[in-house]
């Protein structure tokens, strides 16, 4: 039998995972040293189980997963994220993150439901590939994206009900300025349409022009319209940055900021995500930060 891990073991490879995977969690930046751990021990079990269902690959795997392996593995750590909340060690390849995970969430009194919504969304992307209406992608947002925010703030130690539901309209209209810059990027991945089919039915516009390599007015409307549903979003949870501490409050700004300037990019693009894909380059960063800083046309 190996030794067994140590709890500070558990942290300091979690926040291994989290300073060298290509993806970060929106907000991890400007955290408080004290937080860090507990953040890193989130981002490593949503990040790990995000790449078994998007990538199909899981710690230790020896190649990629097929969908139905995938959706087992993302059961198995479900069930493993309510032992480690409850105290129970958790004997598999993953012991390194859920010592730390159920730590952390029983540390800050954190319901491990926030977790499984996580998993849920991405056992979700293994398997749809379309959405009837926006009705289905705002529920797979409040799974996918919503619980970041809250954990987030939970670390903080804010747990009000107006403070979520800020923070839920941002993290929601966060994904779907990500949905609505890679409509191309989804399409050429695996033929996933986060656009709903209602609404391009509504503008007389089809999924097939989305693989023709321009977006047609129809379409375009049809985007244009989405992007609006964003930026109504992005509105209703801005006040949330005002009644924040810092530096959690600067990240908040600097994050709506982002996906707001996202949205403004596809409007210059003409609707058109289909022919381009809208990015923030490093001149933009640099008048995020400085937007931030000051509060600047925030």
């Amino acid at each position: 039998m190996g030794a067994v891990m140590t709890l500070e073991e558990s942290y300091a490879r979690c926040g291994a995972l989290a300073r060298s995977h290509y993806e970060n969690f929106p907000v991890a930046r400007l955290i408080p040293r004290r937080l860090r751990p507990h953040v890193a021990a989130i981002y490593a079990f949503a990040r790990t189980a995000d790449d078994i269902a998007d990538e199909g690959y899981a710690p230790g795997g020896d190649g990629a997963l097929a969908s139905g392996a995938r959706l087992e593995a993302l059961r198995r750590m479900d069930a493993q994220c309510v032992a480690a909340h409850a105290g129970a060690r958790v004997e598999t390849d993953l012991e390194w993150i859920f010592l730390a995970l159920g730590d952390t969430l029983r540390r800050f009194d954190i319901d491990p439901g926030l977790c499984l919504d996580l998993t849920s969304a991405f056992a979700q992307d293994v398997t749809k590939r379309r959405y009837a209406d926006f009705g289905e992608v705002l529920d797979y947002c409040r799974r996918s994206a919503n619980p970041v925010g809250r954990l987030v703030l939970l670390l903080h130690g804010y747990s009000d009900a107006r403070r979520f539901a800020q923070s839920d309209a941002i993290c929601t209209a966060l994904q779907l300025a990500n949905f609505w810059q890679d409509v191309a990027v989804d399409w050429k991945k695996d033929g996933r349409v986060y656009l709903p089919l209602e609404d391009l039915a509504r503008f007389g516009a089809g999924v097939e022009e989305i693989g023709r390599g321009k977006a047609s007015p129809a379409l375009r409307e049809c985007i244009r319209f989405n992007v609006d549903r964003a930026q109504a979003l992005f509105d209703e949870g801005k006040p949330l940055a005002g009644s924040l501490r810092f530096p959690l409050s600067l990240e908040i700004r600097a994050t709506w900021l982002g996906g707001v300037t996202i949205l403004r990019k596809i409007r210059g693009l003409g609707y058109d995500t289909v022919g381009a894909r809208p990015r923030i380059n490093s001149g933009d960063k640099l008048r995020l930060l400085f937007r931030a800083l000051t509060g600047w046309g925030f």
